[in-house]
């Protein structure tokens, strides 16, 4: 258009010569023509260098790197080509991943901790950057497939080979809590233990309060709302310190005594062939998936060659269907690391024996989490309290027999294979994993 337009205002008059540098222009027929060649050329050079540039951002991206700016948690590495975790940033990031997964906190609360908690900032450019996150920033992170290995790239979604934060299935949950149809959404506390005690006496909620005395010494304090109308609770302050000793003194009578520990494990142990046969059924049944889903992406392209499809419609589908492609893949990779048919009961045999030692060393969103997998129905009066076991747990006293190892064990395998307890023993992997905590950020 700006190349006919010149030559336009040259027949008209409006323009009376040209020069250029490097080429000789006559304001004749002959010069028009020419210039019209050379202005056809220089589209040409665009239109090819650009085909070029998405030829080699196409390229890239089916080798498993973005050819963009890598997001925050990550870096381009110059040297390679590819993408690497950013060593100030990456466990920060993977550590709102967790708070969303665990239900310990939203997308709002993180961003309050990442800037006044964790000095978390973004990465400094030439002249940007430098600066806490925004809460939309939040929001795009936990909503971008890249942090679960995925490049979506025109359209279409491709295997990445960087180093993944969340696996597909944890990305997906991650979706459903924050656009509010996840059942593990809650609301987030500043202090460790409120909105899980309930008052004893009237029924309602304990919450907890700051307190400085004369002396300008700080406390916590944990008390009954006593927001009851119809009655006046009487029920006095307890201190954060003493009731913490409380909660660890429960968590220590739930764990599992040593002997009964390596007994099981020994046990379970000796059934890993059986385990093994199993994983290679599972994995035949992913290998059939897997390649049913390759004959459905390739029947969706016969689609749209056909006409049948438009584009919206075999775009839409395609990613779809890649997307399950990819996380079919990843369930077969997984296979092959650890999770059997007992890896459940393993699992919450090792936690119940652990529990004591990462409640006494954790952090109060660890120590808040492990009462919420060990206990149920806490409860407080005169300062005392109340808490029950959750199944599969109990309280193991020093006459504990064989027999109660028996009962526990029944207990333990119907929890494991209650679709219901999943996001228990999710939490359970995390702590287990020390994937909830990033250093440096307590």
């Amino acid at each position: 258009m700006d190349g006919g337009r010149i030559i336009y205002l040259l027949d008209k008059g409006k323009l009376k010569d040209l020069r250029f540098a490097t080429f000789s222009f006559e304001n004749n027929s002959q010069g028009k023509f020419m210039l019209s060649i050379i202005f056809g050329y220089s589209k040409y050079y665009v239109d090819s260098l650009s085909e070029n540039v998405r030829r080699g951002m196409r390229a890239k991206v089916e080798r498993g790197w973005l050819p963009n700016f890598a997001p925050a948690g990550y870096l381009n590495d110059p040297e390679t080509g590819g993408i690497i975790p950013d060593p100030e940033r990456f466990d920060a990031i993977a550590r709102m991943w967790r708070l969303v997964l665990t239900g310990q906190a939203m997308p709002r609360r993180i961003w309050e901790m990442a800037g006044k908690e964790w000095g978390l900032t973004t990465r400094t450019r030439k002249r940007i950057g430098g600066a806490p996150f925004t809460l939309s920033a939040i929001y795009k992170i936990l909503k971008n497939p890249f942090y679960a290995g995925v490049i979506e790239w025109e359209g279409a979604s491709h295997p990445g080979k960087h180093q993944a934060m969340v696996t597909l299935s944890e990305f997906a949950r991650v979706q459903e809590i924050i656009s509010g149809s996840g059942k593990a959404r809650r609301k987030t506390h500043e202090f460790s233990y409120t909105g899980m005690i309930r008052c004893d006496e009237c029924g309602f909620l304990v919450t907890a309060e700051h307190k400085t005395n004369r002396h300008g010494s700080h406390y916590t304090y944990y008390h009954c709302s006593w927001r009851r109308l119809d009655y006046q609770c009487v029920q006095r302050s307890v201190s954060a310190e003493r009731l913490e000793e409380q909660f660890a003194g429960f968590v220590e009578e739930t764990s599992l005594p040593k002997k009964f520990h390596d007994f099981e494990m020994e046990r379970m142990g000796g059934l890993t062939a059986e385990d093994e046969a199993l994983t290679l059924k599972q994995k035949q049944v992913l290998e059939q998936k897997a390649s049913a889903l390759d004959s459905q992406l390739g029947n969706l392209k016969k689609l749209r060659i056909r006409d049948i499809l438009d584009d919206a419609e075999f775009l839409e589908e395609r990613q779809k269907l890649t997307r399950e492609r990819l996380q079919v893949a990843e369930e077969i990779g997984k296979l092959g690391e650890t999770r059997g048919r007992f890896e459940p009961d393993r699992l919450l045999i090792q936690f119940n024996k652990e529990a004591a030692s990462r409640f006494r060393d954790g952090s109060p969103e660890e120590k808040r989490l492990i009462v919420g997998i060990l206990g149920s129905n806490p409860r407080l009066r005169d300062r005392e309290l109340k808490i029950d076991a959750a199944k599969p747990f109990r309280r193991w006293s020093k006459t504990t027999t064989i027999s109660d190892l028996r009962a526990f064990v029944h207990d333990v395998r119907t929890f494991a294979t209650n679709p219901e307890s999943a996001v228990k023993l999710e939490k359970m992997r995390l702590l287990m994993d020390d994937r909830l905590s990033a250093p440096g950020l307590e």
